[in-house]
């Protein structure tokens, strides 16, 4: 199976080169190449790319966010067979031909993922790999319980607290900070769904439908990765966080929940931001927390009436180094 590995980035300027130089320490593993796509960075990120003779870099003029990012790797990887996605906080500290071989030991599985390891070196835990989310789950996320009640069983069971981290498992959501894909999947279910832009639920989405196209996922202890994990998130305005997560939680929502689960979720969205807003307008001594409560309440309502189609991915045609230009949505 023939590698590349694709690094998306955005004001990575802190992170990039420490995963370029992992990368590069297992380079005879990629033979279609390493690749960095650079969704419009405003720092240094992308002289700190330059900096390493064997890495292609594109630089996107307009954030195409880690979806849109993603698909246009694939297509600029060609001969990949398959294509390892990493975030710019991710550093391997492992081959990645155990992922490769998982995939081609599981009949049907289109990704995998492994071991992803904080800086004191402990396993990530709840974010390794997921089970996909229900309604219940996200209620209780959204509400604030899993917060306070971390073990209360809706989360243990989406969270995968039930599953040790050191045998390997299928079927479960990996994270997008650090899968491989293999190609044939990828385009069995037309890419990522670049309406998640900036970024949040994209690849749970893509993973679901990668499930409900009778491919399979799998999980490897054998391949580890150090993750630091909210990077560029962590530096968003609250509004932005708020509006994202939210806004991209109400299309999955919108996408995969029958009616009754719909209600649900958009329900706990409206009251679960009440407290947030009041504190973000304490905080912000503004009304702008109250305009983007106003903006997600209209958005619930929608969603809960009426499911959502899938936004086309671009064609494949696309000049991808001009990409399609997006004024005024803000980058991740």
């Amino acid at each position: 199976m023939k590698l590349a590995a694709l690094v998306i980035t955005h004001n990575s300027e802190r992170h990039v080169a420490a995963c370029l130089a992992a990368c590069l320490r297992w380079r005879e593993q990629f033979p279609a190449g390493i690749l960095v796509i650079d969704n419009a960075s405003r720092d240094g990120t992308c002289a700190r790319v330059e900096a390493f003779a064997e890495v292609r870099l594109v630089r996107n003029g307009e954030n195409r966010g880690f979806a849109g990012a993603v698909n246009q790797g694939f297509r600029l990887l060609g001969d990949a067979d398959a294509v390892l996605i990493l975030n710019p906080d991710v550093e391997l500290i492992s081959s990645p031909e155990p992922l490769a071989r998982a995939l081609e030991e599981t009949p049907g599985a289109g990704a995998a993922g492994g071991l992803l390891l904080g800086r004191d070196g402990k396993p990530q835990r709840g974010f390794v790999f997921r089970r996909l989310p229900d309604a219940t789950a996200l209620c209780l996320e959204i509400l604030g319980v899993n917060r306070l009640w971390p073990g209360n069983p809706a989360n243990r069971r989406w969270r995968a607290l039930d599953l040790p981290y050191d045998r390997p498992a299928r079927s479960i959501q990996p994270p997008g900070a650090c899968l491989l894909i293999r190609r044939e999947a990828w385009g069995a279910v037309e890419g990522f769904d670049e309406a998640f832009h900036p970024v949040w639920f994209e690849d749970v989405d893509f993973i679901c439908r990668l499930l409900e196209a009778g491919r399979d996922t799998v999980y490897t202890p054998a391949f580890r990765a150090v993750h630091e994990g909210g990077h560029s998130v962590l530096r968003l305005p609250w509004d932005d966080r708020q509006l994202y997560w939210y806004r991209n939680l109400l299309r999955y929502v919108s996408r995969h929940f029958r009616l009754s689960g719909r209600v649900l979720a958009c329900l706990s969205v409206i009251a679960g931001l009440c407290p947030r807003v009041v504190t973000g307008m304490l905080v912000s001594r503004s009304l702008g927390p109250l305009r983007i409560y106003g903006r997600l309440v209209r958005l619930a309502v929608r969603t809960a009436v009426s499911p959502a189609e899938r936004a086309c991915a671009p064609r494949p045609e696309e000049n991808l180094r001009d990409p399609v230009r997006a004024p005024g949505r803000p980058g991740i």
